[in-house]
């Protein structure tokens, strides 16, 4: 597995600025990804709730967890995340319901947060796709600020449902190389001819090995898409009729629960309980 490099993705998060917030409404296909993440907030968060937000980027999440709670600690790796996070919850008048932000790294939080610190702790986005080879270490991290049996929401980016989606790009790669990112998972920086993006891609089974070797107990696995993924241009026409557009919500919802399609979807969506 490709080693961890945490000034890469405070860097490449400093450039990316707006983008972390524009790309969930980029077309319709991202806009189902965002209400299915935004389900799992809205079931198993509670308004008392003292939540760690972290990669929280400039605050797509951030909005809709201070309408559930007004005690919100956001934290990410790159600082021009964090201020654009402080502008907009300022800009958009939710700022009070974050008590911090917090510069860090979700390999070690141990600086920053005591243990058993949050109620929930979301780690939405697919930050854990950035850390490689210390995904393991993230996690128990992540379960370590977390008090004993609250929970955990994480997204990561999914291997076959980023294949799914993107099929037609896929197939423009060298085949060797696509083999090599099938086999291992990793979109690293020894693929240039792949992108500039660096991360690791997960299946399903392996995310949820990861979870349980950590001690966390998985209520929910769920891909983020999988009927629409490939049907952005249809979703145009469906989203003008607001019954039609919430039906495919709800169906979405339920089909991503599916153990047939959880490696279906762009990311991966996982709720787990803290041990203890």
């Amino acid at each position: 597995m490709a080693r961890y490099d945490p000034g890469w993705v405070r860097s490449y998060y400093d450039e990316y600025g707006m983008k972390e917030w524009e790309r969930w409404d980029a077309s319709p296909v991202e806009q189902v990804k965002l209400e299915v993440h935004l389900h799992y907030l809205r079931k198993y968060l509670e308004a008392n709730d003292r939540i760690l937000e972290i990669g929280a980027g400039p605050g797509r999440f951030t909005q809709h967890l201070a309408k559930i709670s007004n005690r919100i600690v956001v934290a990410d790796i790159s600082p021009v995340q964090l201020q654009l996070n402080r502008d907009n919850a300022q800009a958009m008048g939710y700022d009070r319901s974050v008590g911090r932000w917090v510069e860090c790294d979700m390999c070690d939080l141990h600086p920053h947060f005591g243990d058993a610190e949050f109620d929930t702790v979301v780690c939405y986005g697919g930050p854990l796709s950035y850390v490689f080879d210390q995904r393991d270490r993230a996690i128990c991290e992540l379960l370590r600020v977390t008090r004993p049996g609250g929970r955990l929401l994480l997204g990561v980016m999914s291997l076959w449902g980023t294949v799914h989606q993107f099929l037609a790009d896929v197939l423009t790669l060298d085949p060797v190389m696509n083999r090599d990112i099938i086999a291992t998972g990793d979109l690293g920086p020894d693929k240039p001819e792949a992108g500039n993006h660096f991360c690791h891609l997960y299946r399903a089974a392996e995310l949820r090995q990861c979870l349980e070797r950590a001690g966390a107990e998985i209520e929910v696995l769920s891909a983020s898409n999988c009927l629409s993924a490939t049907w952005a241009e249809r979703l145009n026409d469906l989203q003008k009729d607001e019954a039609t557009w919430r039906s495919l919500i709800d169906m979405e919802i339920e089909a991503c629960r599916e153990p047939g399609c959880l490696d279906m979807g762009s990311h991966l969506i996982a709720v787990c309980k803290a041990p203890g």
